[in-house]
């Protein structure tokens, strides 16, 4: 599997970088479900990055579907669920929604691919 870059706002990315943020929601264009366990991603947003790994990507039809299952912290650090659900339809309108909502978990690394602990 080759690194995939993939752009991200610049509050997100340091919640990636600090490790509040251990998973990623993006909708389901058909360029993020080929995203799997394993691929290395690399979030950018200006100038600065952070490369990650794929532990595992979960599918679900809504985004309340998805902050029902999922750690809403590992997703949005401090904010509440409404807030999450809010920011996520705010990057989101309901047409990409309909796509379905993908939770992309990740370990962020470092050097050479090992895990940051």
């Amino acid at each position: 599997m080759t690194e995939r870059q993939i752009n991200i706002r610049e509050p997100y990315l340091k919640l990636i970088q600090d490790g509040t943020k251990t998973i990623e929601v993006r909708v389901g264009y058909p360029s993020m479900k080929k995203i799997a366990a394993g691929q290395v991603l690399v979030f950018q947003s200006g100038d600065d990055t952070c490369r990650t790994r794929v532990v595992k990507v979960a599918e679900y039809p809504s985004f309340e579907a998805m902050a029902d299952a999922e750690d809403t912290a590992a997703i949005g650090g401090d904010m509440n669920r409404d807030e999450l659900l809010a920011a996520c339809r705010d990057i989101y309108p309901p047409e990409k929604e309909a796509l379905g909502v993908l939770a992309i978990h990740l370990h962020r690394l470092t050097g050479a691919g090992s895990v940051e602990r």
